[in-house]
């Protein structure tokens, strides 16, 4: 039997009331199609919880990226209008470590369409909104190896990826 390809589940599901039993979903569709889902909730957190408790989930995160052969990234808004900023931090160390990343989010407009702008195209603090006619910005859309709208799509085409490439 081949083992399964191990992808680190980077986004905010961790925050949700039902973080677990998404997890458990997320997890169950990569082992679905042979991959196996790296979640923080699979270590033991309470050996790091006592003192330094963010120092040791971020060190944890590293870890699976480290040891994962992609990134299975959710990078639909979060508490305003950008991906989790932490999800963007992961999918940055998965770009620098050569991992690819499969990005899905359910809103598929360009940032123009999506941030509020006056006719120059400033937002409401005074920032250039860009206009790449992408779906998020720039530094994600270009370096992810694809998206899609759901999870339940962006798996199937991420295994397909892992085991297209050579």
């Amino acid at each position: 039997m081949t083992p399964r390809r191990p992808v680190y589940l980077a986004g905010f599901d961790v925050f949700r009331r039902d973080a677990l039993a998404r997890g458990q979903y997320l997890q169950a569709l990569c082992a679905d199609q042979g991959l196996e889902g790296l979640s923080l909730f699979d270590n033991d957190l309470s050996a790091g919880l006592e003192g330094a408790a963010a120092r040791y989930i971020c060190t944890l995160n590293i870890e699976m990226i480290r040891r994962s052969d992609a990134v299975l990234a959710n990078l639909n808004v979060f508490r305003g209008q950008e991906p989790d900023a932490g999800t963007a931090f992961e999918v940055g160390l998965a770009v620098a470590l050569g991992k690819p990343v499969w990005a899905y989010f359910d809103l598929d407009r360009s940032l123009r369409q999506q941030v509020s702008h006056d006719v120059q195209g400033y937002d409401a603090q005074g920032g250039a909104v860009e206009d790449f006619n992408l779906p998020r910005n720039l530094m994600l859309a270009t370096s992810w190896a694809g998206y899609r709208a759901t999870v339940e799509q962006a798996v199937g085409d991420l295994r397909r990826h892992l085991t297209s490439a050579p």
